[in-house]
């Protein structure tokens, strides 16, 4: 019995590891307390530091930008305030490699119809730029934090940085970039032709004649060279200018003077839901028939997203609901529902190559609950509406354990063994009438399930249908089942390539 309980000791850890990524979602009162805090922020253009903790040190924040610090102003601007948003920039480095035959025109025009903040879109155009920021989303996540709460320091550390390369010879003006001094404290970077722009290269480590090292910036990233190189040049023509769209190339710029990123001649802050380092979004529906509610989440101090959605009728609620961390490679899922029959529910956990499932049914009829993981360990338990109960475990080498109505088995490869008052003794393999027969059986339901059909086990009759209607097809079917779920819970996943892929 210490074993069995052991099992389900594991079960409660890995449901306790799936409710912390979850608690990483903001609640809606705090959201709209947040936004409301940046939006006055925002209109009143104060450099007080909002976040929590201590703000970060000059020197924090000049490994922050160090990066970018020599990139045009114009694309510092677009990039410091869709650092805020990074999550549409994943969202938007993945739809832009599923529409690589989109160019020019027809690109802008497709990019101006999906909901990203315009400093999002604006990078569309830079697909260098865009991917970079997305391979390093943890840096990405950072920097934008740092511009939301300390913009003023922010653009004093890109100044900083300007100047130390400057004095060190290694930034001047050339073909591709003109480089003016217009004050010991302000240097203005600008295509030297105003119809192309080139993004430069160039490894923060050496460049600005002291080393920077950007934290979650990966070095593959940094190129081995002191000098400045750059790219083939991106013309920008009219659709660039503006065109169709407004939030182009010239609608962007730096004011060093007001310490922030300019949008149309205005100042612009970035993501007004800002607030600590946390952000999402939520939504609400009502009407004669139920409500909806939908809500996502983004935490750059954890690197974790996590969004979630339910609906009640009157015929019963369902919810789900999906948190991931690229940082640790923890993902979570859960689906939960219940109406007039009863309650059901399945959700999967998983972290460093190890995954768990986990199911479990209420009805009239009694109550069971399942859990497997990819290392091979099994469990399960139910009861009965007769007060009858069963649980029963196989670990990762194939040892079997089971209890029923106060019986207890092992099966550690010798065979078949009953607990006899602290004595384990020999015992047939159960039958099918068994009380261990119920809650153990021999698999041939699939995959050494629980086969309960044929002994007719309140607690599990009926219990397959619930695993994605496999009719009793055992331990394969709440995984996939599982599986099933996990990818329901909300689409197609995080900009089509997040947690739909990872399930």
């Amino acid at each position: 019995m210490e074993l069995i309980l052991s099992e389900l000791k594991k079960i409660l850890a890995y449901l306790l590891s799936f409710a912390l990524v979850l608690a990483t979602i903001p609640g809606d009162s705090a959201l709209l307390q947040a936004q409301a805090a940046q939006a006055t922020q925002a209109t009143q253009g104060s450099s007080s530091y909002s976040g929590q903790g201590a703000p970060l040190t000059p020197q924090e924040l000049q490994n922050l930008v160090s990066p970018i610090a020599l990139y045009p102003d114009a694309l510092v601007a677009q990039i410091l305030s869709a650092a805020t948003y990074p999550d549409q920039v994943r969202d938007e480095n993945t739809w832009m490699q599923q529409n690589k035959n989109l160019s020019s025109s027809a690109l802008m025009s497709a990019v101006d119809q999906q909901p990203w903040d315009p400093s999002v879109k604006a990078l569309s155009q830079f697909p260098s730029v865009l991917s970079n920021m997305a391979q390093n989303l943890s840096w990405t996540s950072a920097l934008g934090e740092a511009y939301a709460t300390q913009h003023g320091d922010v653009m004093t550390a890109v100044q900083t940085l300007r100047a130390q390369a400057y004095s060190a010879g290694n930034l001047k003006s050339n073909s591709q970039i003109t480089v003016v001094q217009q004050s010991p404290q302000t240097i203005v970077i600008q295509p030297t032709n105003p119809q192309v722009v080139y993004v430069p290269t160039y490894n923060p480590t050496v460049v600005y004649g002291t080393p920077y090292n950007p934290p979650g910036y990966s070095t593959a990233d940094l190129v081995a060279t002191s000098v400045i190189a750059f790219g083939a040049g991106i013309a920008l023509g009219a659709m660039m200018s503006g065109g169709c769209c407004g939030w182009g190339w010239s609608s962007w710029n730096c004011n060093w003077y007001g310490g922030g990123v300019y949008y149309h001649g205005g100042a612009y802050y970035g993501n007004a839901a800002w607030h600590g380092g946390y952000y999402g979004s939520s939504a609400s529906a009502y009407g004669p028939y139920g409500s909806a509610h939908y809500g996502a989440g983004y935490n750059p101090s954890t690197g974790t997203y996590a969004r979630g959605g339910s609906v009640s009728t009157p015929y019963g609620t369902s919810a789900a609901g999906q948190a991931y961390n690229p940082n640790t490679g923890a993902y979570a899922a859960t689906h939960q529902t219940s109406n007039a029959n009863g309650n059901y529910g399945s959700s999967v956990y998983s972290k460093n190559g190890e995954t768990a499932y986990t199911q479990h049914q209420t009805t009239s009829q009694g109550s069971a609950g399942t859990i497997q993981t990819s290392a091979g360990g099994k469990g399960a338990a139910a009861t009965g509406v007769n007060g009858n109960s069963v649980a029963m475990g196989q670990s990762a080498n194939g040892n079997k354990y089971a209890a029923a109505n106060g019986n207890q088995y092992k099966n550690t490869g010798s065979g078949w063994q009953k607990n006899d008052n602290g004595t384990w003794n020999n015992v047939q393999k159960p039958s099918t009438n068994s009380d261990a027969a119920r809650g153990w059986g021999s698999g041939s339901s699939g995959g050494g399930g629980a086969e309960s059909r044929s002994s007719g086990s309140s607690a599990f009759s009926g219990y397959g249908g619930h695993s994605s209607g496999a009719s009793g097809s055992g331990w394969q079917s709440r995984e996939a089942s599982s599986r099933g779920w996990a990818s329901r819970g909300g689409g197609g996943g995080w900009g089509g390539g997040g947690f739909h892929g990872r399930r």
